[in-house]
């Protein structure tokens, strides 16, 4: 039994440029410091670190690689006490995007862990490399320390094979790991879960339509807190229409720009997921940017929104028959969060539904979960801030507190 109690969790979201970091302490679940490192592997490299009560600390300069950036982040939060070598220190949490069908839950790293992540590149070539790099970094400066990786597909494993199979050849769907995956799984779970509990319910008593729109953007039927659909595929590409990736579409617009276009897969996959949705369909990804140019008569800018709602509004509606009972339909992150339109617009004219906004309410703003729907509605509409930090901090917790004494 250690002398010290272990209850820090710090979380690092590890990027091809950049790292994410959270330190939380788990017996308030209070955060002691957050921070960024960007542009790793430049001249201009920063690092901008906040300790939890104290003015942000900004630095730049050159730091060549994630083992420079994490020692970086070590040194930062050394000066305020609370150093990678400290006692206090129980685990480090990883996000890693991609986990297939074999992790379904938080796993303490090990070789066999690392070799399955890597294995799995080929369907996440954007982010399992930067999360592998992150997780080999953090082993080389603290081998002691549990490394817990969690996955942002695991929630999404429990869909019936009727939602996550494609209808396709299954010896080649299963040859080449083609199903619908999903992502964004730890804001699903924080927000189904943070839902039911605003309604005063039992998460298993409970279904909920999950819409996480950000600049990524993805929807999710949950019924009684364990995923039954998903608009994000094999990659995150698929689905709603997001900030630059065009969400559904017809594959054959694949083969048309191939065959016709003289576009190579690689000029598709650029295309797609990075000039596509609201940035191709108007120049702007950025919703207040969008909402400001509609109330200045941009036509272009209307289309984009009316797009972007249409699509929003037939996963509503598909998730509502998916689910046959809904309980509430939560929004949450960036433009969920925090742009009111976008929440009025999606559920305008679904009354039959038994859902509506009131426009006062919807039009609060703040930091806590809330209703924004009216007394009389038969299906509650939420705003309920997503804590992907906090999701990760607790799974980590509680896979090492339930494998080891931290006190």
């Amino acid at each position: 039994m250690r002398s010290t109690p272990s209850t820090r969790i710090l979380v690092l979201n590890s990027g091809s440029s950049s790292v994410k970091y959270q330190l939380l302490d788990m017996r308030d679940s209070s955060r002691l410091a957050v921070g960024l490192v960007e542009r790793i592997g430049e001249e201009t490299s920063r690092l901008k670190h906040t300790p939890t009560g104290a003015e942000t600390r900004e630095w730049t300069g050159p730091i060549a690689d994630h083992e420079a950036a994490l020692k970086a982040v070590s040194a930062e939060l050394a000066k305020d006490g609370l150093g990678l070598d400290s006692p206090e220190l129980a685990a480090i949490g990883h996000r890693v995007v991609h986990g297939g069908k074999h992790f379904t839950e938080p796993t303490v790293v090990d070789d066999t862990v690392l070799a399955e992540i890597e294995r799995l590149i080929p369907v996440a070539p954007l982010h399992n490399p930067a999360n592998l790099t992150g997780i080999r970094t953090a082993q080389a400066l603290r081998p002691d320390l549990p490394q817990v990786a969690v996955f942002d597909t695991a929630f999404h494993t429990t869909m019936p094979e009727s939602a996550a199979r494609y209808a396709i050849d299954v010896q080649t769907a299963d040859e080449h790991r083609i199903r619908r995956y999903g992502f964004h799984g730890t804001s699903h779970a924080y927000v189904s879960r943070a839902t039911a509990q605003l309604l005063g319910r039992a998460p298993e008593d409970v279904n909920v339509i999950v819409l996480h729109l950000g600049n990524g953007a993805s929807a999710s039927a949950v019924r009684g807190g364990k995923c039954v659909d998903t608009s994000m595929g094999l990659t995150p590409l698929e689905g709603l229409v997001m900030g630059t990736r065009s969400g559904d579409m017809d594959p054959a617009v694949i083969f048309h720009l191939m065959r016709v276009g003289g576009m190579s897969a690689d000029e598709i996959d650029t295309l797609l997921n990075k000039k596509s949705g609201l940035i191709g369909l108007c120049g702007d990804n950025d919703m207040r940017e969008i909402r400001r140019r509609i109330d200045e008569g941009d036509e272009q800018a209307q289309l984009a929104f009316d797009i972007y709602i249409h699509r929003l509004k037939k996963y509503i509606g598909a998730y509502y028959a998916v689910l046959g009972r809904v309980d509430a339909i939560a929004f949450t992150a960036g433009v969920g969060e925090n742009a009111a339109p976008v929440r009025e617009a999606a559920v305008a004219g679904l009354q039959e539904l038994g859902l509506a906004v009131d426009s006062e309410l919807n039009a609060v703003r703040g930091d806590a979960p809330r209703l924004i729907s009216p007394e009389s509605a038969r299906v509650a509409v939420a705003v309920v801030p997503t804590d992907e930090e906090l999701e990760i901090a607790t799974q980590t917790y509680a896979l090492v507190k339930g494998s080891q004494s931290l006190t």
